[in-house]
This record gives C-alpha cells, sequence and structure tokens, in this order.
C-alpha cells in the first residue's frame, strides 16, 4: 500500500506523517519524501538553474523517484539519496531503506506527476492557509537550513508562491481525502487512514 501525502510548502505534510507512524507504528512503515530527490542545482534545466527554481516538477528527478517505488512494490531494498538544502546538491551518501508493507510519500509536487500520482492506493491533501505555511516555511529555513529571512521571501514570490498556484493547489482536485486547517492528535481523515492501514496489514497477517 502505498500513500500520497501532498500540500503546499510547510503545510503541515510531515507532522501528519509522523502522526500516521505514531498512531499505526514503525514496524511496518516506510517514510519517503520526494524532498531526497532533488536535482543538484546544475542538473536543472538552465531555465529553472537562472530562478533556482526548487518548486517546478523538472527540479526533482521523478524517474528515480518511481523506479524506488517500484522497487520497494516488488520487495527490493532501495538506496535513497541524501540532498544537502544549503550547497543545493546531493551529498555522496545514500540511506539503505528496506522494503515494507505501507509506504508513505510525502511532497508537494506528488500529484502535479501522473506518473507518480497513479501509484498511490490512498491520496491525501494537507490544506493551509498561505500565511501560515509562509510562517512556518520562515521558522524552518532560517533555523534548519541556515537561511536568511531576505532569501526566503525572495524566493517564495519568485518561484514558491507562483509554483504553487500552477502545480500543487490544482493537484488538490486529485485528493481522496482533503485535511483543513491545523493537524490535531485525532480527525476524521487522520483516522479514517489509520483505521485503512490496520486492516490492511490485519489482512496481509491472516494471508501469512
Amino acid at each position: 500500500m502505498i500513500i500520497g501525502i501532498c500540500g503546499g510548502s510547510a503545510s503541515g505534510k510531515t507532522i501528519f506523517t509522523k502522526k500516521i507512524i505514531e498512531l499505526v507504528g514503525s514496524d511496518a512503515l516506510i517514510y519517503l519524501e520526494h524532498d531526497a530527490y532533488y536535482k543538484g542545482l546544475t542538473e536543472l534545466p538552465p531555465e529553472l538553474q537562472e530562478t533556482k527554481n526548487f518548486d517546478h516538477p523538472d527540479s526533482l528527478d521523478n524517474a528515480l523517484f518511481i523506479q524506488h517505488l517500484h522497487q520497494l512494490q516488488t520487495n527490493q531494498p532501495i538506496e535513497r539519496p541524501v540532498y544537502d538544502f544549503t550547497i543545493h546538491r546531493r551529498t555522496t551518501e545514500t540511506i539503505r531503506i528496506l522494503p515494507k508493507p505501507v509506504i508513505l510519500v510525502d511532497g508537494i509536487l506528488i500529484f502535479a506527476i501522473e506518473a507518480l500520482r497513479d501509484l498511490f492506493d490512498i491520496k491525501v491533501f494537507i490544506d493551509a492557509d498561505a500565511d501560515i505555511r509562509l510562517a512556518r516555511r520562515l521558522q524552518r529555513d532560517l533555523f534548519e537550513r541556515g537561511r536568511t529571512p531576505e532569501s526566503v521571501l525572495d524566493q517564495y514570490l519568485k518561484t514558491v508562491r507562483p509554483m504553487h498556484r500552477e502545480f500543487v493547489e490544482p493537484s488538490k482536485r486529485y485528493a481522496d481525502i482533503i485535511i483543513h486547517g491545523k493537524i490535531k492528535k485525532h480527525n476524521t481523515g487522520l483516522d479514517l487512514i489509520v483505521t485503512k492501514i490496520k486492516a490492511y496489514l490485519a489482512e496481509l497477517a491472516q494471508q501469512q
């Protein structure tokens, strides 16, 4: 089972995913972030390099990401890339991930790419207001990625907001479940997904 968790930058996707892991347990779950598959700045198409546009679907190595999902589906381990956001490129290290029954995938563009979107058994969209997302992004990028406020706001206005309007927001229509507002420990959408995962795992256990 593959569950896609989409939404704008800093909408709460990671928080939501971690709540699923907390409620289900990590033994049967893999958490795979689309962010880990960004291309290095020099590998981007020229028009994206010029603006440092990391919010366009072409800024990610989607072929490798899809290949890795297929490998996990067929019980094969993967070597997940490690991306360094401070220098805009992958490191030489990888993280080995072993297959498990349920894969949780999060990313801002995972529903905007048809070949990727079609792999998800359940599609969840985390819908948060733009001002909340910007405030969270500022806090994250300043403290976790060593950015300046000016650079974060400049990127937001030049690429993050336009790409959200062009790719992320329209992809919400593909979601099976939309989570609005602040993510609480329990809400209808979260409880529904946890119930589906537990039922799927119970069914697998009966087949063994």
